[in-house]
This record gives C-alpha cells, structure tokens and sequence, in this order.
C-alpha cells in the first residue's frame, strides 16, 4: 500500500497515533481532542514538569480540565511511532522585534531523524508565509523523503481563544492549506476527523497569511480605539460611551474595546512576522507597524493618567502603594503571556512606587523569561483595599466584586471601562 492510502486508512479506521509537540494553550486542547474523538494520541515537550503532570491526570492551566492522564513524553525518538506529527510550539519574537523562529526549527530537527513514510507533519505555530516550506519541506526532504509521495506537509493555524466558553478546539473552523495537492487530502482527512469545520486554501504560504489577517485585523483595530480613547479623553468625552451607542448600528460596525495594550500571545507578536516578510518584498506594512506603536504606548499613557489622578489628590508616584488588579492578558483566564499588566507593574517599579497585586487566576506571580516579581496576589478586603494609594484595573475579572472596590478604594484608575457612572474616586484611562 502506498503511503498516502496507507496514512488515509489508518486516519479513517482511527488506529493512527497522533503526536502533539507543545503542550500548552494550543497543543493540550488539540490532544484532548483527538483522544475524544477516538485516537490514540501522545504528547511531546521538553517541560518535563508538564509530561509528569499529563502523566499523573493534572492540568497545569486553569481552564483545561483532563479526564485521566495522557501520554506524554520529552522523548523525542519516539515520533518514529506517530503517524500524524502536529507542531503547537512558541513564536516569539527577539530583542529587534524580528521573528524568532527557534522552537520551530528545534522541534522539527529534533523529529527529522526519526520520520518514515506514511507520516502527515502539520504545523500550527503562527509565523510569515513561506515557513512551512522553507523551514519544514527543506529539512524533510534533505532526509530523503519526498514531501507529497512519502511525507505529507500541511500548515493549520491555531485557532485557540483561551477560557472562550462558546468555541472551542472542535467548533471553531480549522484552516488548512497542503504543500502539495495529495498533502493537502491528507491534511484534511487529518483534522475532518477532531473538527466540525475544515476549511482547505490552496497552498500552506495561503493558510499562513490567513492566520496573520486575522490577528492584524484585530490589532490594527484595537491600536484604532485606543488611539481614540486619547482623543476623547482629551475631549472631555467617555470613548466606551461612544463604542456603546455605535455598537446599536445593525451593519458596517464592529465594537472593538481599549485598555491598557494588548496581550496574549497572538495579537502583540504575529503583525511583525508580517511587517518582516513584507520588507523581505520591498513592501513596507504601515498599517501594521503604526498599529503596533499605539498599542504598545498604551502602558505609559495608562501610567500617565495615574500619575495625574495623584498629583490632584497631592501625592506623587514615587512612594506611593499602588495596586494592580488583574495581571492576566484578558479576563477570567490564568495566561499572562504579553500581559499589559505586567509592563504597568514595571513601569510603576520603574517610577518609584510600591506594587502589589491582586489576581484571583493568578495565585503567584509565575517564573517568566522577561518578567520577575516575587508577589502573591493581595486578597481583597474593604480593609486591604482601602489601605492602597491606587488600585490600577488592568484585567477586569468577573470575579472581582467591583461595588465593594468602588466603595472602600481611594483611588480606582480603570483600563476597562467597567464603571459606566462617573464617581470621585474613579478615573477612566
């Protein structure tokens, strides 16, 4: 049997093995999924923490819940046995704001050695177009296998929202463009089987822009209302206000919400991998780079109104106790990857102030390659919230009771626009 049919029929018959490298927000959902639909399913990462704790039936990130232990290993020889190689590894970008690509190309020379014929690789990391085939198709093919007869290679997006309770892994529409024709049967009869909704483009360069629309279309508009958060400010004019009353238009408009930045680890990261292709074409993406500045201002604009709000209460930043409510990127979630919050707690470290938190999802500040505080979060007291000078809102959690901190705190600086009336103690940046 050629490898192609031979790869098809196990898919159907569900007997394929399915490997998932990286096991965090995206690749742990993934597993889930396919061992629900009935595949034997083994996970890979280099966290040996995480491959004992899938092991002994614990998830590490809130919002997932396992329903017994899943096979996990940091043994990477044993791809051999997979039949469906999926990568769901970081993308970060380096100190020059230029696509690092390294966990790509560590997990999959980490996985060329050990390829057979009959194996679908599919990579779900978030990067510019053309990775899959330059990064990828390169390394296979220099092992002998000939991508399209003996390996099939496919580019997938992930689509993950994290702690999103209306879609999830098996709902949302799954992208998916091939290297080849006979990749991209193979890429489909992969996900059609884990997936309500695949939806095939014609080439894996198609699916890795599509995935980059997405993200820069919701940071292009984000910078955009944040942009005019300060052009209303200025004006004397409440922006969320104004978002409210145009959300009442039946077409033509989408409500984006401001706050202090963005975070996650999508929407602050994935434009540049497109501004950096782009200039590899002679083309610059000026929508995109502009949109990556206010956005990224927003923290000192945020620190600014702070520092306003105090000056007229007679105290100054330096010295002062300020408390941030909410270090997640968004709310009701754990994940702090390229959190705002984070970069307002440096920017008052930074400025002289005194930082505690208070954060319901996040017990203890986490280890973080870029970010170190040793704090706990501050439970929340009529006692302890009034003892602060500040309380900044930088991630409005549901669990957060919003009257009682309206009450006994000071001063309250709100990113979110969580209080619809104005108060004395409440200042909107």
């Amino acid at each position: 049997m050629k490898p192609k049919q031979q790869l098809l029929a196990r898919l159907a018959d569900r007997s394929a093995m399915i490997g998932i490298f990286g096991l965090g927000y995206v690749g742990l959902p993934l597993a889930l999924r396919f061992t629900a639909a009935g595949y034997p399913v083994l996970g890979f990462d280099i966290d040996e923490a995480k491959v004992e704790a899938l092991g002994q039936g614990r998830s590490y990130i809130e919002h997932i819940r396992l329903p017994g232990p899943l096979s996990a290993t940091a043994d990477f020889s044993r791809a051999r046995e997979c039949d469906a190689l999926i990568i769901c590894v970081p993308t970060p970008l380096n100190a020059s704001r230029e696509p690092d690509l390294s966990f790509i190309v560590n997990t999959v020379e980490s996985i060329v050695p050990h390829l057979r014929a009959g194996q679908i690789v599919s990579l779900e990391s978030t990067t510019y177009p053309g990775t899959t085939d330059e990064e990828l198709k390169t390394r296979i093919e220099a092992r002998g296998l000939v991508v399209g007869r003996d390996v099939f290679l496919v580019f997938s997006p992930e689509r993950e929202d994290p702690g999103n309770k209306a879609y999830g892994t098996q709902s949302i529409p799954k992208v998916c463009g091939g290297s080849t024709a006979e990749c991209l049967e193979a890429g489909v009869a992969l996900y059609q089987a884990a997936v309500d909704t695949v939806v095939p483009v014609s080439s894996t360069r198609a699916a890795e822009m599509t995935k980059l629309l997405e993200n820069v279309h919701r940071a292009v508009n984000i910078a955009l209302v944040n942009e005019l958060k300060m052009v209303a400010d200025r004006m004397g004019i409440d922006i969320h206000e104004v978002i409210r009353a145009a959300a009442t238009k039946p077409f033509g408009f989408v409500p984006y919400a401001p706050g202090p930045g963005y975070g996650g680890h999508c929407i602050p990261i994935d434009p540049y991998y497109l501004s950096w292709k782009a200039q590899q074409f002679g083309v610059r993406a000026r929508f995109v780079e502009l949109a990556g500045e206010v956005n990224r201002a927003m923290p000192e604009w945020v620190i600014g109104k702070l520092a306003k709000a105090l000056a007229e209460r007679g105290a100054k930043v330096a010295g002062s106790h300020v408390l941030v409510l909410g270090i997640a990127y968004k709310k009701n979630i754990d994940d702090m990857r390229e959190s705002p919050a984070v970069k307002l707690m440096e920017l008052l470290r930074g400025a002289g102030a005194n930082v505690a938190y208070s954060d319901p999802h996040v017990p203890v500040f986490p280890k973080m390659r870029e970010h170190r505080f040793d704090l706990k979060s501050v439970p929340l007291t009529p006692a302890s919230v009034a003892s602060y000078d500040a309380l900044l809102l930088a991630t409005n959690h549901d669990a957060f009771d919003y009257a009682m901190l309206a009450k006994h705190a000071r001063l309250i600086v709100d990113t979110r626009g969580v209080y619809l009336d104005p108060a004395p103690n409440v200042v909107k940046a």
